[in-house]
């Protein structure tokens, strides 16, 4: 366990769900980030945390993200190419 108090297993995200869910300011889409358990608004340039497989939907518990972030490319879902 972390010292945070956080398990750091890696989350994971139905891509079915990442589907569906938006950002809740701009109602944009949203990336997935398992490197660091977080879905992306480029847009808003906000990374919503994941804990225990459940999304973070707020904008308070939101990291800004810098603009070059934000340009990156999203990662692969992975699955068949």
């Amino acid at each position: 366990m972390a010292a945070d108090g956080r398990d750091r297993r890696k989350a994971t995200v139905d891509p079915k769900l990442l589907e569906l869910l938006a950002c809740p300011l701009t109602k944009g889409p949203l990336t997935w980030d398992a490197e660091r358990s977080e879905l992306i608004s480029r847009v808003a340039k906000l990374a919503y945390p994941v804990r225990d497989g459940i999304p973070i939907m707020l904008p308070s518990e939101a990291r800004t993200i810098s603009a070059e972030d934000a340009l990156k490319p999203p990662p692969r879902l992975g699955g068949p190419s």
